[in-house]
């Protein structure tokens, strides 16, 4: 199971890079594929706040709580951080919840098209194993 974890170290980075959407304003002039990193490099010349706290559930979160993981599984962390591993893999679980809200409301008002990509589904199995990962060791 350790190794498992260690194997997020890779993809998680992997998934932030990948595309998680392709969105455009109609169909006949073809969809930009957005990405974690394209979105924050975005965000943050628009809205620096709002950048912070998505650059923390989607980078800083899952990075650490990994890293935290595999730290304890190699006996170099105290088990008594698995409180502060519980909450990480919770501001983590967060990041989906926007990444669905916003493909909701984007559907929902009709002037633009949104297709899932693959980096959604890499990026939710990524966050889901490290959540389940997790279980075995109550963080």
């Amino acid at each position: 199971m350790k190794w498992l974890n260690l194997c997020l170290l890779v993809l998680f980075p992997v998934a932030w890079f990948a595309p998680l959407l392709r969105a455009g304003l109609l169909p006949l002039f073809g969809l930009d594929e957005i990405s974690v990193i394209s979105g924050l490099q975005s965000l943050w010349g628009s809205d620096p706040v709002l950048a912070l706290v998505v650059t923390s559930m989607a980078i800083f979160a899952p990075w650490a709580k990994t890293i935290g993981l595999a730290l304890l599984d190699f006996g170099l962390l105290s088990p008594r951080a698995l409180p502060a591993l519980h909450l990480l893999g919770k501001l983590a679980m967060a990041d989906i919840f926007l990444i669905a809200l916003y493909i909701v409301i984007v559907k929902g008002i009709g002037l633009a098209t949104v297709e899932v990509a693959w980096g959604t589904w890499l990026f939710t199995a990524c966050v889901l194993a490290s959540l389940l990962l997790s279980h075995r060791g109550k963080a």
